[in-house]
């Protein structure tokens, strides 16, 4: 099956998201090529593919990791291709990693303040000086990293190092510290990979809840996490845009079951 083609999906006001033609070249391998989709406000959307179908590569770019070759990425209205991460973060945008990439000798509490930097206001001055202004900022931090920890259901574990956690509560930990930049899209990059299915289950059930507060993207591998989860699917092949639609149906048509099982038929 040939990639499916798009149109330029536009500005709307009710859109979020809007990447447009997005390519990405390492050396000989085209990792995407013209890949194009759009994210509403209030969206759950699934990113879906086989492994090695550009899904991170796809993150990669959006949340200012790569640079593509050609395309543009809007968030909000504003073109963002080429910002850094941590201009992304500050515009609202705010990512997990496929690889948990924690603080590990540092508390769970820790790492969640470190994830509210982008929004503190005290600056080197203040760190420096000690003055009122920072202390309370600093007060404030740790009180909302506490309501995090305890929002993503690992409260009882702040002062734990974040390596000796249980691997599902590192995965909800480093949630609770994308959380903490206050992001109006939270981008997850297989945040089910190697959680057992209950932790599966409990993890299922937090995204959810926390996409009733902002727009989440989900890049996942299993088809069965993202059914779950419901919301609009994206199906990524050879880094193209494959098909979409609902997981359902997705699920349902033979030519997606090929490219998942390897058999190649439909191609």
């Amino acid at each position: 099956m040939k990639a499916v083609e798009r149109e330029n999906p536009g500005h709307g006001s009710d859109l979020l998201l809007v990447a447009n033609k997005l390519s990405k070249r390492f050396g000989g391998l085209q990792a995407l090529s013209d890949v194009s989709f759009a994210i509403r406000k209030g969206d759950i959307y699934g990113l879906i593919g086989p492994n090695g179908a550009g899904k991170t590569t796809l993150f990669n770019v959006m949340t200012g990791l790569y640079v593509p070759e050609s395309g543009t990425c809007n968030f909000m209205g504003r073109e963002f291709t080429r910002l850094k991460p941590h201009q992304i973060a500050q515009a609202g945008m705010a990512r997990t990693f496929q690889n948990i990439r924690l603080f590990g000798a540092l508390s769970a509490l820790e790492n969640v303040m470190i994830g509210r930097h982008v929004r503190t206001r005290a600056g080197l001055f203040g760190a420096v000086v000690r003055n009122r202004r920072t202390l309370d900022e600093e007060a404030a931090i740790e009180a909302r990293a506490r309501e995090l920890l305890d929002y993503v259901g690992i409260g009882e574990r702040a002062n734990h190092m974040a390596r000796a956690l249980p691997y599902g509560d590192q995965r909800r930990l480093e949630i609770a510290r994308a959380l903490a930049t206050e992001p109006m899209l939270l981008a997850l990059d297989e945040p089910a990979a190697g959680m057992t299915n209950d932790e599966t289950r409990e993890l299922s059930s937090l995204v959810r809840v926390l996409a009733r507060h902002m727009t989440v993207i989900v890049v996942e591998h299993d088809m069965e996490f993202v059914r779950t989860l419901g919301g609009h699917v994206t199906v990524l092949h050879q880094g193209e845009v494959f098909a979409e639609g609902d997981i359902d149906t997705l699920r349902a048509d033979d030519r997606v079951l090929d490219i998942y099982l390897g058999r190649g038929k439909h191609v």
